[in-house]
């Protein structure tokens, strides 16, 4: 008998899936993944469906405005669009990131609509100020977890997010790292405003030893501490040791940074070069200047030495 005309190949099928007789929960899971710039540009225009969803504020517990950077190429206003999913959130919106777009005056439109929110991306937003943070912070309380991956804010920022966010958890304040500028202004704000941290990272940071002490002082509950690309702190002998018994997820300055995803550029006060080329000789360099040379001989060092007082020693004020 001959085979119809109509029969497919054997594997295949005739039938096209309708997306819009999905279940609504599954269209909303794939739309929250798809993102809010997505959302609002292309995706709630597909059909009325789509748009009843795009518009449930549950779909905007969580607004993620993931970019490239490149603005001025972009045919609309992240700001605007970032307003506008504000508003679809009706007041629950509890985790929000904004990338190279944040300002000070965004920070406080976010802020003035929600006290819910637990958790602030903030990459590469130069236009946020220590100001604009520290007056976001105020309408904070529920804070838990801050992210400051480059930008402007300084130890003043940081003082008041820690003042006035009591409940935060994990921190991220990361910067380019620098083989030449030491300073522990943030260490110390860290340190003496946010003792119930448990996640630390601090990549690229300018701390030296002191730093890093008194944050382990201060912040008693940490669990998890990334020093890379901290090139003023020199850890081995007791203080090596406290890192080790404290911290159970460590992360020391020279570990490799393949896992970051963002720039990992070091300056050395005039030029920059790969996080790759950077060497380890500054140990080395330091220890034989008092006649040690190794890590074993470090040990002998803290034995006659207050730690504290180990950047001073070798490298003045």
């Amino acid at each position: 008998m001959a085979s119809s005309s109509s029969s497919s190949p054997l594997g295949e099928t005739n039938e096209t899936r309708n997306w819009l007789e999905l279940p609504r929960d599954v269209t909303a899971m794939i739309l929250h993944k798809v993102g809010a710039i997505e959302i609002l540009e292309s995706a709630q225009k597909v059909c009325t469906t789509w748009r009843s969803i795009s518009k449930d504020p549950s779909m905007w517990r969580t607004i993620d405005m993931h970019n490239p950077g490149d603005l001025f190429s972009m045919p609309y206003s992240l700001e605007k669009m970032a307003m506008h999913a504000v508003d679809r959130s009706c007041g629950e919106l509890i985790d929000i990131n904004i990338e190279y777009f944040g300002t000070d005056e965004l920070l406080q439109y976010i802020t003035e609509r929600t006290g819910q929110l637990r958790r602030l991306r903030l990459v590469c937003c130069y236009d946020v100020s220590d100001e604009g943070l520290s007056e976001a912070a105020k309408k904070l309380p529920l804070l838990e977890e801050l992210i400051i991956i480059f930008g402007n804010i300084t130890k003043e920022g940081l003082e008041n997010v820690g003042r006035c966010c009591p409940r935060l958890k994990s921190l991220k304040y990361n910067d380019h790292g620098s083989l030449c500028f030491a300073s522990d202004d943030e260490a110390l704000a860290i340190a003496e405003t946010m003792p119930g941290l448990h996640q630390l990272q601090l990549i690229g940071n300018k701390m030296t030893n002191r730093g890093l002490q008194t944050i382990l002082h201060g912040c008693p509950h940490l669990e998890s501490l990334d020093l890379r690309q901290c090139f003023k702190v020199y850890l081995g002998g007791a203080l090596e040791k406290l890192c080790s018994e404290r911290i159970k997820d460590l992360r020391r300055p020279h570990d490799s940074t393949d896992d970051y995803g963002f720039d990992t550029t070091v300056y050395d006060g005039f030029e920059s070069c790969d996080d790759d080329s950077v060497v380890d000789d500054s140990v080395d360099d330091v220890f034989s200047y008092g006649g040690y040379s190794d890590y074993d001989d470090y040990t002998k060092l803290d034995e006659y030495y207050d730690l504290s007082d180990f950047d001073e020693l070798f490298f003045g004020d």
